[in-house]
Order: C-alpha cells, then structure tokens, then sequence
C-alpha cells in the first residue's frame, strides 16, 4: 500500500511537460522548473510549436540564469504563433504600429483643428483692419481709380 502512495505522490509532481508527453518526471528535468503542472497550456504552445525534444536542448545549452528568460519568451512566441500561425508575434506588433499611426494621424488633424478655431477667434476679438486705400494708377487714358479685383457679390467669389 505505501507503493502505491509513493506512486501517487510521484505522479501528482510531475511537470506539464511530463504530463503532456505521459512520462514521469525526473528529479533533474530540465523543463520541470519553467512549465509547471498548474500551466499546461503554457508547455502545450510550446511543444506545438518548437517540440519538447527541441525545447530541453535549447534549454540544456544555457546557463541555468539564463533558463527562465529563454523559457518565457519560448513561451511567448508559441502563444502568439499557435494564435496567429501567418505572422505571430509580428502581428501584434504591425497591428500596434498601425494603431499608433492612425492615432498620431489623428493627433495631428485634431491640433490644426485647435489651432484653425483658435486663429479663428483671436480674428473675432480683434477689431477688423481699416480698408486699404489704393493709389490711383496712371494707365494710356489718364489717371484711374483703381477696381477691385472682384466683385462681392460674385458667385465665384469664394472669399467670401
């Protein structure tokens, strides 16, 4: 009977990665730390992706301080590849880079708004300048005054 406990208790500590590949897990694996039994799916991505044979070799070649960091961007870029296969981790960051874009786009529109409308109201509050008086032109007929150059109630006239 404590054979079969020991079993039990041997069974219950194994890591994802050991779950997931149905073996048991032994005191020295090196995925045990990083992919812990209260996560599978974290290990599933990443054996979907790169394989757990694959994942322990890259493991296995750096220095043990190293490990974790490897093990969370492996983990990562798995998530993101198994949600989006074409670009991955690329998605988000085009799909981000555009979201800024658009939003610096609309940044700049909304301040020539701002500064339009206030333009507009320092004309307001400013009294308008007098008329300018046009000197009279000397032409082959004499002197002339001189036309305005349209007429206000043109339809053309866009001044207005």
């Amino acid at each position: 009977m404590s054979s079969s406990n020991s079993v039990e208790g041997s069974y219950s500590k194994r890591c994802a990665a050991c779950k997931h590949l149905r073996r048991r897990c032994a005191e020295d694996c090196v995925l045990a730390p990083y992919f812990p039994a209260t996560h599978p799916e974290r290990f599933e991505c990443v054996h979907k992706i790169f394989g757990a044979g694959n994942v322990a070799r890259m493991l296995k070649t750096l220095p043990v301080q190293e490990r974790a960091q490897a093990a969370d961007s492996l983990s990562a870029e798995a998530y993101w590849r198994v949600r989006d296969p074409v670009y991955g981790s690329t998605g988000i960051v085009i799909q981000t880079n555009q979201e800024i874009s658009a939003t610096q786009c609309e940044l700049a529109k909304i301040r020539a708004q701002i500064s339009m409308y206030e333009a507009r109201r320092a004309s307001e509050q400013q009294p308008p300048p007098p008329p300018a008086v046009l000197p009279q032109q000397q032409g082959p007929l004499g002197p002339q005054e001189s036309m305005p150059m349209f007429e206000p109630n043109d339809p053309f006239n866009f001044l207005n």
